[in-house]
């Protein structure tokens, strides 16, 4: 059986609602973020040198890491033909584009905003608060927002070429790219003037899969 080592509010509740989608049984193996400094425990070092969050150990020995290369591994060794197009195919390509463009290239300047963010609201000396509130609001203004605003464009165009984002069938890119999207929305400024990033929000939300995922994994943030 699989087993999936969850941390609380990560990339690993994907893989929960991939395994859902696949109808594959698995245990989860319960993880707590440090409350002071969000980090992972160190018992994750255990499972795999970089102690992060997913990571999907196997009867055989195996510990797959990266949620990217999770979902890809898993739908070719148990999709069957589902969640995935057919080789060859234009929908194929685009599978794989947005597997890779979700962590490659999305979550970049997210994870920036955040960093920043923190930087700014951050506790520190009194006389340091100013110059850390500059540099990081310069940064953000002119480096980590252009770049949102640019993602969320283009995303909010490509959904515009089918329903979902390799075409008009779900697949595990889908899955992939949900994260990115659902941080955009919390803290990137994505809202109601991208209709279609929304929209697929709300199927992505209502799917049955999804919504067992977040039963079994426990309350979701977005922390990282």
């Amino acid at each position: 059986m699989l087993t999936v080592h969850h941390l609380n509010n990560s990339r690993s509740q994907r893989v929960l609602w991939l395994l859902e989608e696949l109808g594959l049984p698995y245990e989860i193996v319960h993880y707590e973020r440090d409350p002071q400094t969000m980090l992972a425990p160190a018992s994750l070092r255990a499972v795999h040198p970089l102690g992060k969050s997913p990571v999907v150990t196997t009867d055989d020995g195996l510990a797959l890491a990266e949620s990217g290369a999770v979902i890809e591994t898993l739908i070719e060794r148990h999709g069957n033909g589902r969640l995935a197009p057919a080789p060859g195919t234009p929908e194929a390509v685009r599978y794989r584009y947005w597997l890779h463009f979700a962590e490659g290239s999305a979550m970049s300047p997210l994870l920036l905003k955040l960093v920043f963010d923190k930087i700014e609201n951050g506790k520190m000396p009194f006389f340091a608060k100013p110059i850390a509130k500059m540099i990081a609001g310069k940064a953000k203004a002119a480096i980590v927002t252009p770049n949102i605003e640019s993602h969320l464009n283009f995303m909010e165009a490509e959904l515009g070429k089918g329903e979902w984002f390799a075409g008009n069938e779900f697949t595990g890119a889908d899955i992939q790219m949900s994260f990115p999207v659902e941080a955009a929305q919390a803290r990137g400024g994505l809202d109601a003037k991208r209709p279609r990033l929304m929209a697929y929000l709300e199927r992505i939300h209502a799917r049955p899969a999804y919504q067992r995922a977040l039963e079994r994994g426990g309350p979701y943030g977005l922390l990282s």
